[in-house]
């Protein structure tokens, strides 16, 4: 006797909706996401709304977001200030300025104490440039001396990536590597 043939769904078909979640549900899906990634607790409560808006609620009451996130805190699983450094620490290694660490904490929900820890001090934000100058070859790090528009175009570059307008300009004004290092020394003491 032969088997019938197997049938496959049909992959333009609609999928079926998952089941609404409910207080157990939710509580795995958070802590599954604190484990995978480093979060604020802002953006621990966008996800588990996000998830809600998604599959929907099963219980009665709505579920109370904030007690979840206040129960994570309390556990250790979330700790804004840490988050807050190790994120401004990150954009610095990739040479953002004060500005867009700034921009990038407030957009994830960091209180205003603990970014005004994470943007560095006046140390961290030569280090960034420089590191933007010589990654992008700007200013003396570059093949030949930039020419005027060149060095405007590096310059609102250098602005985009949140460094202040004095420290962008000595960077790319420099007329050499070396005195471009010297005067981040100078700056930094």
């Amino acid at each position: 006797m032969a088997m019938p043939p197997r049938s496959r769904p049909d992959p333009r078909s609609p999928r079926r909706p998952r089941p609404a979640l409910d207080a157990a549900q939710l509580d795995a899906l958070a802590l599954h996401y604190v484990a995978r990634f480093a979060t604020s607790g802002a953006k621990l409560a966008d996800y588990c709304r996000r998830k809600l808006r998604e599959r929907g609620w099963e219980g009665v009451a709505t579920p109370d977001i904030p007690a979840l996130v206040t129960r994570f805190v309390a556990a250790g699983y979330i700790d804004d200030a840490a988050y807050a450094k190790g994120r401004g620490e990150g954009l610095r290694r990739r040479g953002y300025g004060r500005r867009r660490v700034d921009a990038a904490l407030r957009g994830a929900g960091i209180g205003d104490d603990d970014r005004i820890g994470a943007k560095g001090d006046v140390r961290a934000a030569w280090t960034a440039a420089l590191v933007l100058a010589r990654k992008r070859r700007f200013g003396p790090f570059g093949a030949e001396p930039p020419d005027r528009e060149r060095r405007a175009k590096q310059l609102g570059a250098m602005l985009r990536a949140g460094h202040p307008l004095d420290i962008a300009r000595e960077l790319i004004n420099a007329a050499s590597e070396a005195e471009a290092l010297r005067r981040a020394e100078e700056a930094q003491e």
